[in-house]
């Protein structure tokens, strides 16, 4: 099979500036490539270069096997370049079946030029049927939302045979449901052996479609990747240039949460629609009806937030209680025992009365098992550990002190990657894992147990806790946990609601329990 596109040192200047730079690129038919760098990297230049609106400055443009000079984009449409661009230009004028069929109109019969209004409207009805816009087709240009433009832009460049299909960040603008109708086309043009180059930001959408990914870096090809050979975290440091973690984390942790959002905005959209649509069909009284519903609805969200701020202030102000309280216990009165110990040892041997120094010694012994309980106590309120040195310190003093403690056999794995995390989380993870032990310690009559906390591929901090012993009866209950005051996994849940997570308890079928519990987390690792 024979090259479609070859860009041979193509280079573009605008005056002084130097937007493209020896650029190399081999296209063939079929194929989908995506074109990703940071803006001002080049790609729309590149893209505008191919479909004619700029001329290079240097190199050369192999179609076809025939090396061509494109000066407008008239030319570029008859040899097979279709182009949509980030911003598309259209006939205000003109209606939305005339702007779909501009420059490609279909005639008949053919002799005579007469237009074919019927086939083209058809034609046009079909191609945003597709997308999903038929809707759009009475509505005036002028009046036309962003997304309905770029719909009309696109299916103008699907209207008429293509060879090379050209994509300026078109995805952006439009619905997550258009979107995957969009990607769908993109498939079938490419098994129809229709070449397609995407430029866009969105990394899930050209792992999902591209055979390879180009990456353009102040105006140079500095990457050509296939794409089921590498990893959004690779293309990203190839964006960046840089290979710093700080620097490269948050740009996977949003290209990884953009398109969830995206999806739960776009069907809370279908929702709203669904219900005014209902609305429109029913009566005043319905009408009312349904507005009181969302008023109480509205009422029992914003108190849903305030009782979930109220909590969390809560649990805020009683770590800190526990954090004054630890350290008053530690710096006054631990160290008060402590003088006292010292001086009842300086009393001891100044006493000859061998009965008296034998209660004193007792004595001694009480107080020293006293500041030992103390500072049990003044770590349980507020690990020192986590404080100094981070949640994976504190966790791994906890669990060796709990199995020793408690004689349990405790297998502990936490991921070195870890990290630092906010005071607050970290002190949340810590309880959480507290809790647990506890639980453990108070109703499984277990033997054994294992405690592993790692972040997950979609950047999360997940905390499992198995352990081997009686299980539980059936699935928990919440409610009725408290009605029994079992608040241990009560506490544990309400602190996952507060950190937006899930908490998974089951029971497995060879004996024990399995608490596991998952949390965002503000800084993912990839």
């Amino acid at each position: 099979m024979s090259t479609l596109l070859q860009l041979s040192q193509v280079s573009k200047r605008f005056g002084t500036l130097v937007a493209l730079r020896d650029v190399s690129l081999q296209i063939e038919p079929g194929e989908v490539i995506g074109l990703v760098g940071r803006r001002g990297a080049g790609k729309s230049t590149l893209l505008q270069l191919i479909g004619g609106l700029h001329s290079p400055t240097g190199g050369t443009l192999n179609f076809n096997n025939y090396i061509v000079r494109l000066t407008n984009p008239a030319q570029a449409q008859a040899l097979g370049l279709a182009m949509v661009h980030q911003q598309p230009l259209l006939a205000e004028n003109l209606d939305v079946i005339a702007n779909i069929s501009l420059g490609r109109e279909i005639t008949w019969p053919r002799p005579i030029g007469v237009p074919d209004d019927v086939g083209m409207a058809r034609r046009a009805l079909d191609l945003l049927a597709e997308l999903n816009a038929a809707n759009i087709v009475n509505i005036k240009v002028s009046n036309l939302s962003d997304e309905q433009r770029q719909i009309v832009a696109i299916a103008r460049e699907l209207c008429a045979p293509a060879k090379l299909l050209l994509l300026d960040d078109a995805l952006a603008v439009l619905s997550y449901d258009r979107q995957e109708r969009l990607l769908d086309q993109i498939r079938q043009l490419a098994q129809s052996g229709v070449a397609v180059l995407i430029a866009s930001d969105n990394l899930k959408h050209l792992f999902a479609v591209t055979d390879r990914i180009v990456v353009l870096f102040e105006g140079r090809i500095i990457a050509d990747r296939v794409t089921a050979d590498s990893t959004p975290r690779e293309i990203v440091e190839l964006i960046v240039g840089n290979t710093r973690r700080d620097q490269v984390t948050p740009i996977i942790w949003a290209l990884e949460s953009y398109q969830q959002v995206q999806q739960q905005t776009e069907e809370l959209h279908r929702t709203q629609a669904t219900l005014r649509q209902s609305l429109e069909q029913r009566d005043s009284l319905n009408r009312e009806l349904l507005e009181r519903l969302r008023r109480q609805v509205e009422v029992l969200d914003q108190l849903n937030v305030a009782l979930q701020a109220a909590q969390l202030r809560l649990m805020t102000e009683r770590e800190e209680e526990r954090k004054f309280l630890a350290r008053e216990l530690h710096d006054q009165v631990i160290q008060d025992l402590l003088s006292f110990n010292y001086r009842l040892e300086d009393i001891e041997s100044e006493i000859d009365d061998e009965l008296q120094q034998h209660e004193l010694v007792a004595i001694r012994q009480s107080v020293r098992q006293v500041v030992a309980d103390l500072r049990q106590l003044c770590s349980d309120l507020r690990p020192p550990t986590l404080d100094s040195h981070g949640l994976k310190a504190a966790i791994r003093s906890l669990a060796e002190e709990w199995a020793e403690r408690n004689r349990i056999r405790l297998e502990l794995s936490i991921d070195p990657k870890l990290g630092r995390l906010p005071e607050a989380l970290e002190l949340s993870m810590f309880r959480i894992v507290q809790e647990g032990l506890n639980n453990i310690r108070k109703h499984a009559a277990a033997r054994q147990v294992a405690l592993r906390v790692e972040r997950t591929p979609t950047a999360s901090i997940l905390m499992r806790l198995t352990d081997d012993g009686q299980g539980l009866p059936k699935p928990i209950d919440l409610a009725e946990l408290t009605a029994t005051k079992h608040f241990g996994l009560l506490g544990i849940s309400e602190r996952v609601a507060l950190l937006d997570g899930t908490m998974q308890v089951e029971s497995l079928k060879t004996g024990g329990t399995v608490l596991q519990v998952e949390i965002p987390s503000p800084y993912p690792s990839m």
